[in-house]
């Protein structure tokens, strides 16, 4: 019987598991789960009869030999900094290899070896990168084959919380990993294309330059700058391009309040705070602020951070408990975004019933026969509750699809791929329709750039 090994059972993992075993019996394969936490493992198998558990430690290389070498396909979920040791040994024992992360310089130089030993290593099969790649590709392929000569590419995606769940201030409940969030659009300028012109936002202005979005039955959002769109052009084939932007949904609002963060410093993750793991949320908020025994800590950030009273903004702080006096940080030697992430958990935890959403939002802009046309292109998905999230339906399930296909041959193409070509999109896109995930298209006049931007 062939099998398909899963490294890793962590909380996106919950789709990609469940599809794959519903239709194990049919395809006649069984699911390995390895993970450090075996009875993890065997609690997800949950006694099925295609399904086996067992305990891997991806750093003890018989261990990582041995499950490897029993497996057809393997598909890593671990963290991306782990997929090349994974990559090295599924090379060497001629295993196919998928996962949802970007195609790091390491993997993509395997290519060579990967093709000549007609293996697929499938890449950015998630949600972005995954269902983005493959729902634009779709879109501007259907474009070029009709003669139009693309202008303008704006793709936007989102995890957010549903409306039914949505009990904040700050519309926004973690529904990934909380430390990235909390670094997004640290490390350089995010850079993009505006009708022919680059443009770059360092990151202290990042979040005062947000787009707005309409999507239809959800209302307005805006969306924040990615830190590199302009990559897209040659994956999508769009070198003359003149508008190439890539940006992340939240609800309209967030971003003015999350600059606060920012321009306290409590983003940075680059040095530790000295006795962090018995100061207050108090004392680390009022360690950014300047020394004043006379004013409040409340009264010196509205004065730093030119905050009315009746700022929403204001509210929004005081519901994140950062004033709090009694609450601890508990963290030894923490810097700022860790012990900001801290804080958050307290307020943006998914409770037991919450459901997620995710929200994806193309826009192409296109002249054919002379006209000039635009589409908008919209997917939302529901979460179920705190399990089966939106997220980890929209992560694993192109995984699990992508995987099975693979195991099946139905899927040509070798080397290291990521999933922009018909033949992989085209039949995934169309599985995942099955699962609540598709897109709407419709046409509206076009604008060549989108003018309802915040420069702040």
């Amino acid at each position: 019987m062939q099998n398909i090994l899963i490294i890793g059972a962590g909380k996106s993992t919950a789709s990609l598991i469940t599809y794959l075993l519903n239709n194990a019996k049919k395809h006649c394969f069984k699911v390995t789960i390895g993970d450090l936490n075996l009875e993890l493992a065997k609690k997800i198998i949950n006694n099925h009869p295609n399904g086996v558990a067992i305990s891997l430690d991806i750093f003890n290389e018989i261990e990582l030999n041995k499950a490897i070498k029993k497996a057809n396909v393997v598909i890593s979920m671990l963290p991306a900094r782990f997929h090349m040791i994974v990559a090295e040994v599924c090379l060497q024992n001629s295993k196919h290899l998928v996962t949802a992360s970007y195609v790091s310089k390491e993997m993509e130089a395997l290519n060579t070896k990967v093709a000549e030993k007609n293996l697929i290593f499938l890449n950015e099969i998630g949600l972005d990168p995954g269902i983005d790649h493959m729902s634009a590709k779709q879109v501007l392929d259907s474009i070029k084959d009709k003669g139009g000569k693309i202008l303008l590419f704006e793709s936007f995606t989102g995890g957010l919380i549903a409306p039914e769940s949505d009990n904040n201030l700050w519309n926004y409940k973690f529904t990934w990993n909380p430390r990235n969030v909390v670094l997004a659009g640290q490390g350089g300028a995010s850079k993009f294309i505006q009708e022919g012109k680059y443009k770059y936002i360092p990151y202290h202005k990042l979040f005062r330059r947000s787009e707005i979005l309409h999507i239809d039955g959800y209302g307005k959002f805006e969306a924040y700058a990615n830190r590199d769109s302009l990559k897209y052009r040659s994956i999508y084939g769009l070198n003359n391009i003149l508008t190439l932007y890539r940006g992340t949904i939240r609800r309209v609002g967030f971003s003015k309040a999350w600059n606060v963060f920012v321009q306290l410093g409590m983003t940075d993750d680059s040095y530790t705070i000295e006795g962090s793991e018995t100061m207050s949320y108090r004392d680390f908020t009022n360690s950014f602020l300047a020394y004043n025994p006379n004013d409040s800590v409340e009264l010196k950030l509205r004065h730093y951070l030119k905050i009315d009273q009746d700022d929403i903004i204001w509210e929004k702080l005081l519901e994140l408990d950062i004033f709090n006096a009694n609450k601890k940080v508990g963290l030894i030697n923490a810097t700022p975004a860790q012990i900001l992430e801290k804080i958050l958990k307290d307020s943006w935890t998914l409770k037991k019933d919450d459901k997620d959403m995710i929200l994806m939002q193309h826009i192409f802009g296109y002249e054919i026969n002379g006209e000039k046309k635009q589409i908008e292109s919209s997917m939302v998905c529901i979460g179920d509750n705190q399990t089966y999230t939106a997220m980890a339906k929209s992560v694993g399930l192109p995984v699990a699809i992508a995987a099975l296909k693979i195991l099946n041959g139905e899927i040509k193409a070798t080397g290291v791929l990521i999933p922009v070509s018909k033949e992989i999109y085209e039949p995934i896109l169309l599985e995942l329709t099955k699962y609540g995930i598709s897109f709407t298209n419709k046409e509206v006049p076009y604008l060549g750039y989108n003018p309802d931007v915040i420069n702040g």
